[in-house]
């Protein structure tokens, strides 16, 4: 009797390309280096990644190493034909290797890469532009690549994991040269989805009424949704990161999701919760000298009683539901100011938009609030010793007793430069090009969130990458997140959403929505109602009344929480930070490397035994 074939459910070794490895241009570079060191573990030395060679961005993330001896023949064959391999080391924790290809030298193949896509799979690229040719070539060198690493290694089981259709070319190419290399393809957001959705398109409503290929053509994006839609079709399994994504690739891509892998963060990396309470206040003191003098110039603002909210995000105003927030704030703002609420809101919107400089009167401001600050300094041991003196003698403390007559003098006259300006204070941290039509900013108005001193409700656009040196409150990302009360983003179309996660991670409570694939993945799993730590608005069943409501209501019984309650919202939203750690959701990845494997095999078996039969079938018509 013959013995079955043996189904191998792990790979011998893994192979994941992207775009983004040691190129950091958006959130899958956060999903890959953030697992790498969960990758490593499952699969120690036959892990590899693969990515785009770019000098400038791969400086200080990749530590280029000598060819390994087993690879120095495709090296070889490689370079002969204009691609450069460049062999190292991912400088991130778990230190994975890296193979990163510059095929700069490989562009006259441009137009026939595209000829074979066309003629094999129906890829139209002929009015393409820049923008897919570049990554096309990319993945089409490797897999050139992976198949010459399955010719080395031809006793091993390999599997490719490719994400996005910028990595779509190696699929075809393997598919086209029959390699026995087995796939699984990604899909974070479908492109067509995210174009719908950014012209303001309710997409989940209209799903059932897409005609994908018309509405592809009608956008633009033919190219890349027909590259999308055919890596799906042709790689042995088919992923994507969320629920609602899985949902957008049955009716955009016509294909349904083999395994779903959502996106997780190591949180051996964030701070404990005991190290987030004390960065959270020095970084909020930190917030709130810059609060000071940005509007100090304008009216006292009572710091001891304002709550730091914010977002951050991509200029992207619908997908990212910064109307729907903006809209909610100005209602907010009404509430705070016919309750004769105690708070302040500063809601600080970190959204990179297209400006110039600093607004010369916040640059004013911030050298007379400098100035005060430096007086502070130099008279600080003649104070301390006043005060003490006061204290010891159990005198009344005034300010006679503790501050000189000179400095009281001085002290008056910087401060009045300071606090020089009339009228509401600044919508944004700087000049905004073509500040009239700027969405952000004219949606401020609309909802009447202006700055002026009686609101409750003050917002700031502060339209640059937070580096922690801007000259404006010098925090980075992480920094201004701790700095905070409360992040909201509240998406409209959001395939994962990192950032709400993030936030929780660093023990700051926030808020996301139930069309965001975090949102609907953990709706389920917030048993805590009163302090869920991570809030999920429904905008998926709700008319935009009632998602105005909702939202309103959870921003303003925030403020009305006491310094307990926002504490053990912290501790929650950790609390389901830790659900979403690699070590639990990295499993997600080694299935559906198996499944592949799995359906590889079978096809292989399946062959076998059409060809047996063919062969019998033969022999007996011959005979």
């Amino acid at each position: 009797m013959k013995a079955k074939t043996k189904i191998i459910t792990k790979p011998d070794m893994l192979i994941e390309m992207s775009w983004e490895v040691c190129n950091k241009v958006g959130g899958i570079f956060t999903v890959l280096s953030s697992k790498a060191k969960q990758m490593q573990k499952r699969y120690r030395n036959s892990y590899c990644l693969v990515g785009p060679y770019f000098v400038d961005k791969s400086r200080g993330v990749f530590k280029e190493e000598p060819i390994p001896e087993i690879y120095k023949q495709v090296y070889s064959d490689l370079k002969d034909v204009g691609i450069i391999l460049h062999f190292g080391t991912w400088v991130i924790k778990g230190e994975p290797k890296v193979i990163l290809v510059d095929f700069s030298n490989f562009w006259y193949n441009k137009d026939d890469i595209k000829k074979q896509m066309w003629e094999s799979f129906g890829v139209d690229s002929i009015s393409s532009a820049y923008d897919f040719d570049e990554p096309v070539l990319w993945s089409w060198t490797v897999g050139m690549l992976v198949e010459k690493i399955g010719q080395v290694q031809q006793d091993k089981n390999i599997v490719l994991h490719a994400h996005e259709w910028l990595s779509g070319g190696a699929i075809l190419y393997l598919k086209k040269n029959n390699s026995k290399i087995c796939s699984v393809f990604t899909t974070h957001a479908t492109t067509l989805g995210r174009t719908i959705a950014s012209h303001g398109l309710d997409l989940y409503y209209e799903l059932d009424k897409i005609k994908p290929t018309e509405e592809a053509y009608k956008y633009g994006v033919q190219a890349k949704h027909n590259l999308e839609k055919v890596s799906a079709e042709n790689a042995n399994v088919f992923t994507t990161v969320s629920q609602i994504t899985a949902l957008e690739a049955k009716y955009i891509l016509g294909k349904d999701v083999d395994v779903i892998l959502p996106n997780g963060l190591d949180m051996s990396e964030f701070p404990s919760f005991e190290e987030t309470a004390l960065k959270h206040k020095q970084y909020r003191n930190r917030l709130r000298r810059f609060a000071l003098y940005y509007f100090s110039p304008y009216y006292k603002i009572d710091l001891e009683n304002t709550l730091f909210y914010f977002t951050a995000s991509r200029y992207e105003f619908h997908n990212k539901g910064l109307d729907i927030f903006i809209e909610s704030l100005g209602k907010l703002n009404e509430k705070m100011k016919k309750n004769n609420s105690k708070k302040n809101i500063v809601t600080f919107f970190y959204v990179p938009a297209q400006m110039t400089n600093i607004n010369p009167d916040i640059i004013e401001a911030r050298e007379f609030f400098r100035d005060i600050k430096d007086l502070l300094e130099e008279e600080e041991d003649d104070i301390k010793e006043n005060l003490l003196y006061t204290i010891s003698a159990e005198e009344k403390i005034n300010k006679k007793s503790i501050f000189s007559e000179s400095f009281n003098l001085a002290m008056k006259s910087k401060l009045l430069k300071l606090k020089s300006k009339n009228g509401p204070a600044p919508l944004s941290t700087h000049e905004i090009s073509q500040a009239e039509n700027d969405s952000i900013l004219r949606a401020f108005k609309a909802a009447g969130l202006e700055n002026k001193e009686e609101d409750k409700v003050k917002v700031i656009f502060y339209p640059i990458y937070l580096t922690g040196a801007d000259g404006l409150s010098d925090l980075d990302y992480y920094q201004s997140i701790q700095a905070c009360h409360l992040g909201a983003f509240p998406s409209y179309y959001e395939p994962w959403g990192y950032t709400p996660l993030e936030t929780a991670a660093l023990g700051v409570a926030s808020l996301t929505s139930n069309l965001s694939g975090f949102g609907k993945y953990f709706y389920s799993n917030l048993h805590d109602k009163k302090n869920p730590g991570i809030y999920i608005l429904d905008i998926e069943n709700e008319k935009r009344e009632d998602i105005l409501r909702e939202f309103v209501d959870i921003l303003y019984k925030y403020t009305l929480f006491t310094k307990k309650q926002r504490i053990e919202n912290k501790m929650q939203a950790r609390k389901v930070a830790f659900m979403a750690d690699w070590e639990n959701f990295v499993d997600y990845y080694v299935k559906a490397h198996g499944l592949a494997l799995e359906r590889s095999q079978s096809q292989i078996v399946s062959r076998e035994k059409t060809c047996q039969q063919e062969s019998k079938s033969y022999k007996k018509t011959t005979s």
